[in-house]
């Protein structure tokens, strides 16, 4: 164990439980140890940093406030600065100053001190940081605007009229891997944007005179650059070929994935292709493998919540269910449930469609209905393997709700997702889909609704005090105020000036009881059901919410938002 996480520890910013599984997490990805305690969110970059620095005896510095000369960025070619994670700060005499994540990186100085003929000396700062000041420095592909790239469009003559199979069979244009077309370097250009910009969708439109492309950028859209329309075939015809989808067919929909990196790191795009009246519309969803890393304690679960949840997921049997409408956040908190009970003595499967992350260590089996390996047929396969944990990637008829809930009443504990609004209206999902209620009342043990709130940005946070009607709309009573801290956002480069950056999961949790059961057996409504839940102590997505903003977590625009109807 190194010297700085022991440090941690002592200082009490980590438990002994929390490096146990950061240690645990950095020999399977096979990253150090202190990468995969940032990466569980259980320690600040910055912490690590200035940790490190005053350990090896060196000076930590925050890099985003740096404004490095352009004669001194040209000492250290682009590549060599991307590819280490190093940036040239300044000249000390015959010495070149630069900006490192882990001074004990040797190799790496050695590298500069031979390449550049100069003595180096370290200074420390974040990982990220530094790819954020490298990106923000050097003039090249990650920053340059798609403003500049739309300028070498239209100075250009290249004609981009061909048809799609001319351009990607016969045009270098195109099916040059080398990134050097215009077309290749647009549409790489867009992907590390979206990236750089923390956007979970690219969404790329085809207009009658223009293309629209946005970033959705914590649940919001955001217009970018318009290209011209007569790019569409171009752009069209590139992604395609980057997701081995058939560029021939241009009537129907189509699905593909795109394996890129960016930087130093690796990103998977989910592409989703639908033909309008004015030519290809394509989605691009981002599957970052980082953001489903969290950890169930950071989710976002109240303490009532959190404590419900880890006694749920160690059952021994049972399902339980998650729902939301898409893109809630589904997805991460069922892996990080699985990451918490992924331990060697249990067999995990799960049945997905698609796969969007590859988990080490447990069976993942992607669904293809085409060829009959629908949900139903991988769950009666899954127990012949003897797990003791599935994954049922979401119940959407009666076959594969009627073999989920066999698995769990044969001795197995089932996760799945549904798309419902609430938690109590899972239970009336269910019986709807003509599963028997006494199925659903003796299988099911609990039901987590999910939805994501804006979080406020922490570079531009600032206290404020709500009107008297925002109060009394959320029926904020004064023993409430007594401990409430509200926080919004000014705005700032930081967060684009929305006032927010990031997002918080707020929950509503359904514990199955007796009487829930009673009326579940009974067929009673959806509201009978949400009455009683709360009579025994259940928050509401709203109340979770404003929990939420009462804390200066998010804003109480937020909890509007989600009172009619967002998500």
């Amino acid at each position: 164990m190194s010297k700085v996480c022991r440090q941690l520890v002592e200082k009490g910013l980590i438990s002994e439980d929390q490096l146990a599984e950061a240690e645990g997490m950095a020999t399977s990805l096979g990253i150090r140890t202190e990468d995969a305690l940032e990466k569980l969110g259980y320690v600040d970059a910055s912490e690590i940093s200035s940790l490190q620095a005053s350990e090896y005896g060196y000076d930590a510095i925050d890099i985003s406030v740096i404004e490095v000369p352009q004669a001194v960025i040209g000492l250290v070619p682009e590549s060599v600065a991307r590819e280490n994670v190093v940036l040239p700060l300044r000249i000390d005499g015959d010495s070149l100053i630069v900006a490192i994540n882990d001074p004990m990186k040797f190799e790496v100085i050695d590298k500069l001190r031979f390449i550049l003929n100069k003595e180096i000396k370290c200074e420390v700062a974040p990982n990220d940081a530094i790819l954020t000041a490298i990106n923000r420095h050097y003039g090249q592909s990650e920053t340059q605007s798609v403003d500049s790239m739309l300028q070498e469009f239209t100075e250009t003559a290249i004609d981009f009229t061909q048809t799609e199979v001319q351009e990607a069979e016969s045009s270098s244009m195109i099916a040059d891997s080398d990134g050097g077309s215009p077309i290749i370097k647009l549409v790489n250009l867009i992907v590390s944007e979206a990236l750089n910009m923390r956007a979970s969708d690219i969404h790329i439109e085809p207009f009658e005179d223009r293309i629209r492309i946005r970033y959705r950028i914590d649940g919001k859209l955001i217009e970018r650059d318009s290209p011209p329309k007569r790019l569409l075939s171009a752009i069209v015809s590139r992604i395609k070929i980057m997701g081995s989808i058939d560029i021939t067919e241009k009537r129907r929909p189509q699905d593909g994935r795109i394996k890129t990196r960016v930087g130093t790191k690796e990103i998977d795009l989910r592409v989703s292709i639908m033909p309008t009246n004015h030519g290809q519309a394509i989605v691009m969803r981002i599957l970052d493998r980082d953001s489903i890393k969290i950890g169930i304690r950071n989710l976002g679960l109240s303490e009532e919540n959190y404590r419900i949840f880890q006694n749920v997921i160690r059952r021994p049997n049972g399902i339980f269910l998650v729902t939301g409408p898409t893109g809630s956040g589904k997805t991460t908190t069922l892996y990080s449930a699985l990451g918490e009970l992924n331990r060697p003595d249990r067999k995990i499967i799960t049945s997905e469609d698609p796969v969007e992350y590859l988990l080490p260590g447990i069976n993942q089996v992607e669904i293809k209905a085409a060829i009959g390996l629908t949900f139903a047929s991988v769950i009666k396969a899954m127990l012949r393997q003897a797990p003791n944990v599935i994954l049922v990637g979401e119940i959407r008829d009666l076959e594969t709700a009627d073999m989920a809930i066999q698995a769990s009443l044969t001795g197995h504990l089932v996760f799945s997702t549904l798309h419902t609004n609430d938690a109590p209206g899972a239970i009336t999902r269910l019986i709807d889909m003509h599963v028997q209620p006494f199925l659903v009342a003796s299988s099911v043990m609990a039901v987590l609704a999910q939805r994501l709130a804006r979080r406020i940005c922490s570079k531009c946070v600032e206290p404020y005090f709500p009107t008297e009607s925002d109060l009394q709309q959320f029926d904020v009573t004064p023993a409430m105020l007594e401990t409430a801290t509200f926080m919004r956002g000014r705005g700032c480069n930081h967060c684009h000036h929305t006032g927010f950056r990031g997002r918080v999961a707020v929950h509503e949790q359904m514990l199955m009881n007796s009487a829930i059961r009673e009326m579940t057996f009974n067929r009673e409504p959806t509201q009978n059901i949400r009455r009683q839940a709360r009579l025994l102590g259940m928050k509401t997505l709203v109340e979770d919410c404003l929990d939420k903003a009462l804390t200066g977590m998010t804003h109480l625009s937020e909890v509007h938002h989600l009172e009619h109807g967002g998500h």
